[in-house]
């Protein structure tokens, strides 16, 4: 067990440093994480043979990936009803 505990730990330092690049906050892959690890948490609690512990570290792994890779766009729709969502420079972004 002490090996998932170096590699998931090795994997949450990875994710927090390279993290900020993909997502737009680094509170928004924070609460990703704190939200992985209680989930992981009751799940090790409800599964035999995880340790509560395990289950949090893998949960917290699992929630920064999500959060990191997930694409966090608020779209709107123009004047023809088409989908736009807005970039960083604030142009508009159609969905093909």
């Amino acid at each position: 067990m002490k090996k998932a505990h170096l590699i998931g730990a090795a994997l949450i330092a990875s994710l927090g440093a390279g993290a900020p690049a993909y997502a737009q906050s680094a509170g928004q892959i924070l609460k990703g994480t704190a939200i992985g690890a209680g989930a992981g948490a009751l799940g090790g609690a409800i599964i035999p043979g995880v340790s509560t512990g395990d289950g949090a570290l893998i949960g917290a792994a699992g929630g920064a990936a999500i959060t990191a890779l997930s694409k966090n766009r608020k779209y709107y729709r123009d004047g023809n009803g088409r989908r736009y969502y807005l970039d960083k420079r604030g142009r508009r972004n159609y969905r093909r």
